[in-house]
């Protein structure tokens, strides 16, 4: 074939590429980047989350700060239906890529990966790998936190029961109850498996009620930038054998005229390893942030209060508390910011130590 002979059939290629890139991304009115089956019944999504990071953090002995710039969260998600009332979703992440002790060929993981049939809006069920379902924190998504961060100790049970951030694989059922008002979570999961995986399965649960709007999804929103009004109480359990954790939260988001919004939340934790887990001491976690979004300038100063207080006297020189202040600039809301912030780490017994960060998100799902 000659190469004029050529050209036609790869312009034809390459306008068939673009048509079907448009057609993806048009796929629905919102714009949002999918494919649907002709029957309607199925479809799926695709979206990204980063989030790169400027880190120093002081070191007690030495006073020198610990320098890093890497990606805290690269995640690609994908979701979508596959029949009437079964739908899934799926994200990739490769956490920390990028820091000290540098290693950027190492680190993939499957951060979710669940399904969900749903017989009514009163019962659905989950299967895979998923957000152990205790307290509000632990289970809001990484893309609309308020503060810089999870809190410091809500995933302190990670570890011990060899959980990925917060996820186990296993089943879980959830329901909304009262109008949507109502939800509740109850799941069983894999947790630590002893020899001969013969001992008892996790179990967690939570319930949250919401006073004004609703909130239904599989993850919770850390601020609305002053788009709901949120008033929300929740409890919540996690046990295997011996080891026991309960939870309280409550949060608050309201608009406060001018597309202005607050929000404020206090989750508190009470973690027992008990003798399943000696490396988790008996202890009380509490975390407290707010934000005040300021629509017209699309500015959200912020600020974070954390405490831990163990709870036997030979553990209580590790206390420490922890003031983050910050401000964030949304031009984009969730799909692009930037953060800034600086905290101020306390323990009980040894120096005070600071850490200043900055993260530049992209998002879009």
């Amino acid at each position: 074939m000659s190469q004029e002979a050529g050209f036609p059939q790869l312009r034809r290629g390459l306008l068939v590429v673009v048509m079907t890139l448009v057609a993806l991304w048009a796929g629905s009115a919102n714009a949002q980047l999918q494919i649907k089956s002709a029957d309607g019944n199925a479809n799926i999504k695709f979206g990204l989350l980063l989030q790169s990071w400027g880190d120093w953090l002081q070191d007690a002995a030495s006073g020198g700060y610990a320098q890093n710039l890497f990606l805290r969260r690269a995640r690609f998600i994908m979701g979508g239906q596959v029949a009437p009332n079964v739908t899934f979703f799926m994200e990739t992440d490769n956490p920390n890529l990028g820091k000290a002790p540098k290693s950027l060929g190492t680190g993939f993981i499957i951060q979710d990966a669940f399904v969900e049939w749903k017989a009514a809006d009163e019962f659905s069920l989950d299967a895979g790998l998923i957000l152990i379902p205790m307290c509000r924190n632990c289970l809001q998504s990484a893309a609309t936190l308020v503060s810089m961060d999870y809190g410091s100790f809500s995933f302190l049970n990670s570890a011990p029961t060899q959980s990925s951030v917060g996820r186990d694989t296993g089943f879980q059922a959830k329901g909304y109850l009262a109008g949507k008002h109502l939800e509740y979570r109850f799941g069983v999961f894999q947790g630590i498996r002893q020899t001969g995986s013969r001992n008892g399965f996790r179990e967690a649960g939570r319930l949250q009620y919401n006073f004004f709007d609703v909130e239904v999804g599989p993850f919770y929103t850390g601020t609305y930038l002053g788009k709901k009004k949120i008033l929300e109480i929740g409890v919540g359990m996690d046990t295997q054998q011996d080891y026991r954790a309960t939870s309280g939260d409550i949060f608050f988001d309201y608009p406060v005229g001018g597309g202005n919004g607050v929000t404020l939340q206090f989750d508190y934790i009470n973690y027992d390893g008990g003798k399943t887990f000696a490396t988790l001491p008996k202890q009380n976690d509490s975390f407290l942030e707010g934000g005040f979004y300021i629509s017209s300038i699309k500015i959200m100063p912020f600020l974070r209060y954390e405490k831990q207080s163990y709870s036997k006297s030979a553990d209580e020189p590790k206390n420490q508390t922890r003031v983050q202040g910050g401000l964030a600039y949304y031009p984009y809301g969730y799909n692009f910011n930037i953060k800034a912030g600086y905290t101020r780490i306390t323990p009980k017994v040894g120096k005070e130590t600071n850490e200043a960060t900055i993260q530049l998100q992209m998002f879009y799902f």
